[in-house]
């Protein structure tokens, strides 16, 4: 016993902790009422407390209590008044249950006792929820019990059976079975009859003395409140040494007893004399006769229970309905409050009502403008408060003297990831991160490495960037690294990349808004985020950086309901509606603003996140389609008719007439360049009005300039903005890809002469170098984009995009096409490849529709259309093969070749579903005479057709009808239901999709070259000099600048 004693103490207690009595443990089984075992610990009177707090906690596996209230005066019978049931039902189990207290009752049937617990057992049949118990614990003398002596010679771990007998009137009482654990206090000698008295109050200020916290944090005292409910005189005796230990009480008016005698007194402590003191005690209990040596002692004892005034409160629940977890919060508060008026004084309280989550207490009692608060102060609760979610409290410390940009340190924020439940995503994906760091350390000890575990928290901002870097991708890149270190710089290209370096963990963050946004959205905690939101800057990139990441969470979150709760963040809505405020204030700031580098975000732009987001409302709305509009024309005007447009394509002159306005003679010089990515706000206005302030300058350095050269700048301006314009580059492409595939056609049809020395023609050769700039093309597309973006990634990208994997087929099969002709024997095989290839060139063609606001949704109908063809087509496949190799091996059993086999198998019932049906091979009543035969040896050599078997051919007939029945019927009906239901979903958000089509198009051909194939090839070639020439003027900077530094170092 000794050995378990010392186990359960930890190994720094003191050494009385040691010397203590024996104990033991187990629990009692009230099988008699129908009720779970209770568990208990018999323990001598002289036990040392932290002892059994130990066992609560850790043998017991009780949570630390955020409060304790010890419920006194239980002892005494008396009439319960409707009122007080209701508080004791309604009032202490609910503060119980919020603030995850501990109950110490007499552990009796007796008296109050018997009311609360049968309160307890009523909740504990109402509550579904393991988290919703209230923990009662009774503690009693084993003097007073009835059937002691089952107790008495209980063995440790031993199960005891305990039969509880309600129509006892005492002297001993039963155990009452509604209590969950029990503390059963054992005299060493007979002559301390206060001997449980006692080791309750030790263990109640042992309790008080402990601190606890809420996510781990450790910085709360925890609470005892002692509530007097009715209450004998030998209440008094137990109130007194309560006060001497601080504790602070509260006293139930109007619930009788004790209660009211000291509810008479405390308004006017002058009355406490010992007539009074007798009257009273004679209204109270009109029963009992007292001795007056009793009544000088219990005056003596009033008077020194209400000089300590400021550990009582009063309250009248009869008169004031207020609810009773807030009657005791105040009471905690008020005798907090007497102590000092400093902030400092006024912590456990606020931490505890961070606990409660009781915010409207904490306006009204503590920051009711008697304490001013530093930020200083705020800084552990307002760690509460992040770890809790408790959103409210935030926001209230922030309105009271909070500083967010002082409070959030490096390692705070690292405090706020490791205090993640083991049960959310995020922690998942933080510890697989974990397990990847740990793999990667080299030249550490599994010793020394374990001792690195212990002492440093278990996940690092190293870890969470790299989570964030999955979900965001480039948008995060840098996060939570020392600027010092971080990345490198366009003119340090040919310097080795340094190597990110270890973040100064007490060093404020950068973006405390971003990063505890961040952070609240990872978690899932949507009201705290859009507070965070709100109070930051970059809303519309922050809220859609919030899409990207909720939309990646929930496809990789395994519970329903929390990914619910993702799809139904409205972070996507919220973008969309300060966008449209913006939007609706200023349209071209609107406009710089979805093409402004965030700083955020890592300089990415709102346009840049919305690709990734895939948000679809985002896109949809107006602003961003005037925006795109603009982009679309160039510095053409949007008004311009498309007929114009394409009479200036194929008559170039005519665009140096007024057919076609340009931006320059009709709107004003302030719009910002399409797609050009602002830096900072700052750069913003510069950038908006650049393009008027360029014009503005020229004309003010040529302000007669020679009519020769003014011609030649204005054809020349003209003839560029008409011809880099996206739209002109989009029809130019449209037509020449017209012209590509008439002249694939050409080839393919009429002149595919023989391979070589013969061919391939003039035409031919020319349609081999059109497909190769369209590879060219392509690889300037996948691989000459972002400068930062490994190969790796840029490949990704391309392969990302359907028609990209489109043009990947019609190059691969053009290739292998084009090798097989140039040979004899696979002439024919490359003329076959060649015409698919064609085909899918061909249909390559229906991107273009992708422009048209009625036929772009089209191709996301076909598109979806053909997944659902694909899951009809297994339910399809599963008839066909049923009934085809049946109807095989019943009508030809004895035919061996494979070629006949597949075609009855798959091919005939296949037909047989579009109306098909050779009634003459099938029906043997229909048969006519025919070259066919029985034998096999004759079908296997002579290739003859195998003639029907008739046996069992009415069989054959019923399974036609059956597969006819389901196919055409059941399964094709299924199919035009799925098709209807797809056209349904898309049909009703017809704009929202086209709206997206139009986005990537315009983007496609934004970026792309003026000239179309084949001509794209000059672009190729100055691309391919401009970069050559771009790293030797590089190269020659870099060689200035070193010797430079050579030249100061000397």
């Amino acid at each position: 016993m000794e050995e378990m004693e010392t186990k359960l103490c930890s190994s720094d207690k003191e050494e009385p902790f040691k010397r203590e009595p024996p104990y033991c443990t187990g629990e009692i089984d009230f099988t008699a009422c129908g009720k779970k075992r209770g568990k208990f610990i018999k323990v001598p009177n002289t036990i040392h407390p932290g002892i059994i707090f130990e066992v609560m906690l850790n043998k017991w596996k009780l949570p630390a209590p955020n409060l304790v209230v010890s419920l006194a005066g239980e002892e005494e019978n008396f009439q319960v008044k409707p009122w007080l049931w209701d508080t004791l039902k309604k009032g202490l189990i609910k503060a119980a249950q919020s603030t995850g207290a501990w109950i110490f009752t007499s552990a009796l049937r007796i008296g109050i006792t018997r009311h609360l617990v049968q309160a307890v057992r009523d909740h504990a049949l109402a509550s579904t929820s393991s988290k919703a118990r209230v923990t009662a614990i009774g503690i009693t003398s084993l003097r007073k019990m009835q059937h002691r002596e089952i107790l008495d010679n209980t063995k440790n771990e031993s199960l005891v059976r305990y039969q509880s007998n309600d129509n006892i009137q005492g002297p001993l009482y039963s155990l009452d079975h509604n209590h969950s654990h029990f503390i059963l206090v054992d005299r060493i000698t007979p002559d301390e009859p206060g001997g449980t008295t006692k080791l309750r109050l030790t263990l109640e200020k042992h309790i008080s003395e402990q601190r606890t916290g809420y996510g781990g944090t450790g910085s709360i005292e925890i609470p005892v409140l002692c509530l007097l409910v009715n209450g004998g005189p030998g209440t008094l005796e137990r109130m007194c040494s309560s006060l001497e230990n601080s504790a602070p009480w509260l006293i139930l008016a109007g619930s009788g007893g004790t209660a009211d005698i000291l509810a008479a007194f405390m308004n006017d402590p002058q009355l406490v004399m010992p007539k009074a003191v007798e009257k009273q005690f004679k209204e109270k209990f009109p029963s009992k006769s007292f001795l007056w040596k009793d009544v000088l002692q219990w005056t003596a004892t009033i008077q020194n229970i209400i000089s300590h005034q400021h550990l009582l409160t009063l309250h009248n629940f009869e008169q004031d309905g207020s609810e009773l977890d807030t009657v005791i919060l105040k009471a905690l508060v008020k005798a907090c409050k007497s102590h000092s008026q400093e902030a400092q004084e006024y912590l456990d309280e606020l931490k505890l009502a961070v606990a409660w989550n009781r915010v409207d207490i904490a306006k009204s009692e503590i920051f009711n403008g008697d304490v001013e608060w530093k930020s200083c102060d705020l800084e552990e609760v307002m760690m509460d408060a992040l770890v809790n979610d408790k959103p409210e409290f935030v926001k209230l410390f922030i309105d009271n003297g909070a500083n967010i940009s002082e409070f959030l340190t490096y390692s705070r924020l690292q405090r706020l990831y490791c205090s993640i439940s083991q049960k959310c995503l995020l922690y998942e994906l933080l510890l697989k991160k974990h397990e990847e760091s740990k793999l990667t350390l080299t030249g550490l000890t599994g010793q020394h490495h374990k001792e690195q575990r212990e002492n440093c928290p278990l996940f690092t901002l190293s870890e969470v960037s790299r989570v964030l870097k999955d979900f965001l991708h480039d948008a995060c890149k840098g996060f939570y690294q020392d600027p010092r270190y971080g990345g490198k710089k366009k003119s340090d290209k040919m310097n080795t990349k340094p190597l990110p370096g270890p973040l100064d963990m007490n060093q404020k963050t950068e973006n405390p808004w971003r990063d505890l946004f961040v952070w609240a959205v990872l978690l899932n905690r949507h009201k705290m985020a859009n507070y965070f939101w709100a109070m930051g800057q970059e809303g519309v990139a922050s809220a859609l950086a919030a899409c990207k990441i909720l939309k990646e969470m929930s496809r990789l979150e395994t519970e329903t309901e929390v990914e619910r709760i993702m799809k139904e963040a409205k972070y996507e809505q919220l973008a969309v509606e300060l966008f449209s405020e913006c939007y609706h204030n200023s349209e071209e700031r609107a406009f710089a603003l979805l093409v402004r580098k965030s700083q955020y975000w890592n300089r990415i732009t709102c346009l840049q996140l919305a690709t990734e987001a895939d948000a679809k409302s985002f896109f949809a709305h107006d602003g961003v389609q005037a925006f795109l509009t603009k982009i679309w024309w160039g510095d053409m005007s949007t008004n311009t008719q498309i007929l114009k447009l394409i009479c200036g394509f194929y008559c170039p002159f005519l665009i140096f007439t007024n057919l076609i306005a340009f931006s320059e003679e009709k709107q004003s010089k302030n719009e910002p360049e399409p797609f050009r990515e602002l830096d900072t706000l700052d750069t913003e206005r510069t950038l908006l009005f650049s393009r008027g302030e360029d014009r503005g300058s020229g004309k003010l350095e040529k302000q007669n300039p020679p009519e020769n050269t003014a011609w030649v700048t204005f054809m020349f301006t003209r003839w560029r903005k008409f011809w880099t314009a996206p739209v002109t580059v989009f029809m130019g492409n449209v037509i020449m890809y017209f012209a590509f595939l008439f002249l694939f056609t050409y080839v393919i049809l009429l002149d595919f002469k023989p391979p070589p020395p013969e061919g391939p023609s003039a035409t031919e050769i020319i349609l081999y170098f059109w497909v190769f700039t369209l590879v060219l093309e392509e690889i300037r597309q996948s691989f000459y984009t972002d400068e930062d973006t490994n190969l790796i990634k840029k490949c990704k990208l391309y392969v990302e995009d359907n028609w990209n994997k489109c043009d990947m087929v019609t190059i691969f099969l053009f290739i292998i096409g084009v090798t097989c002709r140039m040979r004899n024997s696979t002439f024919q095989a490359g003329r076959t490849i060649l015409a698919i290839d064609f085909m899918v060139f061909t249909l390559r063609l229906i991107h273009i529709f992708a422009i048209h606001k009625q036929l772009g949704p089209k191709i996301i109908i076909v598109e979806r259309m053909m997944k659902d063809v694909f899951f009809f087509l297994f339910f399809l496949s599963v008839w066909l093969i049923a009934y085809g190799v049946t109807t095989q091996a019943l009508l030809h059993p004895d035919d061996r070749q494979a070629e006949w086999i597949f075609r009855r198998v798959l091919y005939r019932p296949y037909l047989q579903i579009f109306g098909q049906i050779p009634l003459d091979e099938i029906d043997t009543s229909r048969m006519y005479p025919r070259n066919c035969t029985f034998n096999p040896l004759e079908i296997l050599h002579k290739n003859l057709p195998s003639c029907p078997n008739s046996y069992a051919n009415w069989l054959v007939i019923l399974l036609l009808v059956i597969f006819l029945l389901v196919t055409n019927v059941l399964l094709m009906n299924l199919l035009i239901a799925m098709f209807s239901y797809t056209f349904q979903v898309v049909q009703g958000n017809t704009d929202t999709f086209w709206k997206i089509q139009r986005y990537n198009l315009i983007v496609e051909y934004h970026g792309r070259p003026a000239l179309a194939p084949p001509f794209i090839i000059i672009n190729h070639i100055t691309l391919v000099l401009r970069r050559i020439f771009n790293k030797m003027e590089h190269k020659k900077e870099h060689l200035e600048w070193i010797i430079c530094l050579n030249i100061l170092a000397d």
